[in-house]
């Protein structure tokens, strides 16, 4: 028995609180987190989950901190629970989702973007084969059916989403059409594992999770989802599109090396 099949028998000994914990990571997000967190408690209003919102603060030095505060009424209730944890500095999207996980009382783990580009009314899609046992993650992909995309990003912006997915099959072997698409839900018991030995801060951590989640035997699901580009993206394509492609080759090594045996904390 391998270490993940041990911890994935551990977990699943857990409690769930809720049965959805939804992950948000906020940067500067000001002028768009109110307006997203009322229309994810709008569609809450018409589902029977029980359900823990973790807004994760990135060290925004905007206004992002009270505008969550004053929607906090909007999730406080018998069903619902607003948390908001804030990083003392910028630390990465893919820091403030391990830290979201970590916190995550929930049967199934749920991550969305600030930004809602892919619409919050097609969560149920992404929940509902894993609530019923039909696979351990499903994430939405925008490359699958691309007459889903209603809302374009820039030629080049969507050319370089390209590349670095086909980058990321020839280093990593993951057979998916799209890593990077914010909009995913995980089991949370065998999840929880994988994101204690994720080790990516910035933005190529839904590669180094999916991998590990990949070999760990997890059963992965891809989708088609809606998805609009919204305005004010948070990724410098340049700077950071070197960075991802250094965190593809890290997460190799780290594999090669051993590292993902243990824990990070």
């Amino acid at each position: 028995m391998n270490f993940f099949q041990q911890t994935t028998i551990l977990s699943m000994k857990m409690t769930n609180c809720f049965d959805l914990s939804i992950i948000i990571p906020a940067y500067n997000e000001a002028d768009r987190i109110g307006h997203s967190l009322e229309q994810i408690c709008l569609y809450l209003d018409r589902q029977p989950w029980s359900v823990q919102v973790i807004v994760v603060n990135d060290g925004s030095s905007d206004d992002t901190i009270q505008v969550v505060e004053q929607s906090r009424h909007l999730l406080m209730t018998e069903q619902r629970r607003l948390e908001l944890v804030s990083n003392s500095v910028n630390r990465g999207k893919g820091y403030c989702v391990k830290t979201g996980a970590m916190r995550a009382e929930g049967g199934i783990i749920v991550l969305t973007d600030a930004d809602l580009s892919a619409p919050i009314d097609q969560l149920a899609d992404l929940v509902i084969p894993i609530h019923q046992g039909q696979y351990d993650v499903v994430i939405g992909s925008r490359a699958i059916d691309r007459r889903l995309i209603q809302q374009r990003q820039p030629f080049w912006r969507e050319y370089a989403g390209r590349l670095f997915n086909i980058l990321m099959r020839l280093i990593t072997g993951l057979p998916f059409k799209d890593t990077q698409c914010g909009f995913k839900a995980f089991r949370g018991d065998l999840i929880r594992p994988i994101f204690q030995r994720q080790r990516l801060d910035g933005f190529a951590f839904d590669v180094e999770v999916l991998y590990l989640a990949w070999k760990a035997g997890l059963r992965i699901k891809e989708i088609p989802v809606v998805w609009n580009h919204v305005e004010g993206s948070r990724v410098h394509i340049f700077r950071d599109s070197f960075k991802m492609l250094m965190d593809l080759v890290k997460v190799k090594i780290h594999d090669w090396h051993g590292d993902y045996h243990s824990p990070t904390t």
